[in-house]
């Protein structure tokens, strides 16, 4: 399968579905108590933007291992919002489920980039 190749970060798929989940994110994190503003709220909201932050970063990087460097932390990330997605559901601060099948394919996709700059093919 011939692919163009992307000539920015945006062009990739992974970053698009990434940005879509930040900004889902925020809406949903607005509903959050206040009380939650210097704690939950801005700790997800980080490991959101740290998931397309990190796949923007690592896309500009010279060498395959940087780049995958960046597309694990970015996995770290994506982790630890679906923590957060399990904690907010769990304290009764709204359903998490649309943002967490938001995840889903993020995840895929950046594991399978990953993976891709680990073993590239012939």
């Amino acid at each position: 399968m011939n692919r163009t190749p992307a000539k920015s970060f945006q062009d990739l798929l992974v970053w698009q579905k990434a940005h879509q989940f930040v900004l889902s994110t925020y809406m949903f994190t607005e509903k959050f108590p206040k009380t939650e503003i210097y704690g939950l709220t801005s700790q997800f909201r980080r490991a959101a933007v740290s998931i397309a932050a990190n796949i923007a970063e690592g896309f500009k990087k010279r060498t395959r291992p940087d780049k995958a460097r960046f597309m694990n932390i970015a996995q770290g990330s994506l982790e630890e919002c679906r923590y957060y997605l399990i904690l907010a559901k769990d304290l009764g601060y709204g359903d998490s489920t649309e943002l967490m099948s938001q995840l889903e394919p993020v995840s895929k996709l950046l594991d399978a980039y990953h993976k891709s700059l680990l073993n590239p093919h012939p």
